[in-house]
């Protein structure tokens, strides 16, 4: 794959390993153990220029492309799927205010590439999830602005964030034509945070409930066209499907090196166990697997930077990369056995970790009705 690759992706990439190795690798197992927002880590991050690699110039970016963000994705990933996940945020956040933002909104943007502003994305509400537009969250249009009133779930981010991003019901009409975005502030009067969410894995993310209590948002926090937010929200989906695909390509990574190397020290009936043909079948079809997901999000992301359609492919590659870290995480867990289920060995962290890459950015249930549909367009 490095032969295929551009000196400036090769670059960044060995940077993100360097990184990842040197500083996300050491304190992987104590952010899992103590479920806390790894605030040296996100500064370190925004140090690197991590948050604006696809980010114009212009706006304090580096200008690269959409596969530089997968490549950084992945490896930061692979020592830690909780650290990939903090990274898209900024990330994404940044680039929706420079494709949909106002002037003022966008000023805000260098402060998000240098870490001073933690943001969180609000879509999802506790009865609302694939279902996007049929949330209840409204914004009432006041005079100056709007009152927004609602509760929004699994806010990654929530607990620390000091910007939010919220899609609310602004007109009586379907969902996806009556839907606006907002700007809001983490600390105005009526933004309450519940407790943080107690998940099976990923933890750090200060993941939890918010409820806007007939919050005021002026006029100048609405992000976009009024009503129009149903399609901004679906352009960032697609989008974040290729990072999702990125984190689960990571941890996938990390599941067939971990196996590798337990099963070369691992020794069972007088032979290390990878002298097995069942654990090198197991093997076998992980590292098939892993590279066939690659293919799938470089190419995914070049259509992307091509401004080519990429709905499809985006959707594939998260359908394929997510379910295939999944049986590559089972696999390695099994090649560890008993051992794998201990907390002394990654495998046990990447196995309750990459649950989540298969729900999340819309479930691959959806993803399926996502593939099935275009398929339908383009054969009809």
């Amino acid at each position: 794959m490095p032969a295929f690759l551009t000196d400036d992706q090769r670059a960044v990439r060995d940077a993100a390993r360097r990184f990842s190795d040197a500083q996300v690798a050491p304190m992987a197992r104590a952010l899992d153990r103590d479920d806390t927002f790894p605030r040296a880590i996100y500064a370190a991050m925004a140090e690197l220029g991590f948050y604006g690699l696809s980010l114009a110039e212009d706006l304090g970016g580096a200008g690269l492309d959409t596969l530089s963000l997968s490549l950084v994705m992945a490896e930061l990933a692979r020592n830690s799927a909780a650290v990939g996940n903090a990274f898209a945020i900024p990330v994404e956040a940044a680039l929706f205010l420079a494709h949909h933002g106002s002037a003022g909104q966008r000023a805000l943007i260098p402060d998000i590439l240098a870490g001073r502003l933690v943001f969180a994305t609000a879509m999802t509400e506790p009865d609302f999830g694939s279902d996007a537009a049929g949330i209840r969250t409204r914004a009432r249009k006041v005079e100056g602005g709007f009152r927004l009133t609602g509760t929004k779930a699994w806010v990654t981010l929530g607990g620390v964030c000091d910007r939010i991003i919220v899609f609310a019901r602004t007109g009586e009409g379907p969902g996806h034509r009556a839907m606006s975005c907002f700007l809001v502030d983490a600390h105005e009067a009526g933004v309450t945070r519940g407790k943080a969410e107690e998940l099976l894995g990923m933890h750090g993310l200060e993941d939890c409930q918010i409820v806007f209590e007939d919050v005021f948002v002026p006029d100048a926090g609405l992000i976009g066209p009024r009503d129009g937010a149903f399609k901004l929200a679906m352009e960032n989906f697609n989008f974040s499907r290729l990072l999702m695909s990125s984190l689960a390509l990571g941890v996938a990574q990390a599941a067939l090196e971990d196996g590798v190397a337990y099963a070369r020290t691992r020794k069972q009936f007088g032979a290390p166990i990878l002298s097995f043909q069942a654990v090198q079948f197991m093997i076998a079809d992980t590292s098939t697997e892993v590279d066939a997901a690659r293919l799938l999000i470089h190419h995914a992301c070049r259509l992307h930077d091509a401004g080519l359609p990429y709905v499809k492919q985006a959707a594939q590659a998260k359908l394929f990369t997510t379910d295939m870290a999944q049986r590559a995480v089972t696999r390695s867990l099994q090649i560890h056995g008993g051992n794998g289920y201990s907390r002394d060995y990654r495998i046990e962290r990447l196995y309750r970790d990459v649950r989540l890459t298969q729900i999340y950015e819309g479930t691959n249930e959806i993803q399926r009705l996502i593939i099935a549909r275009q398929v339908e367009q383009e054969l009809a």
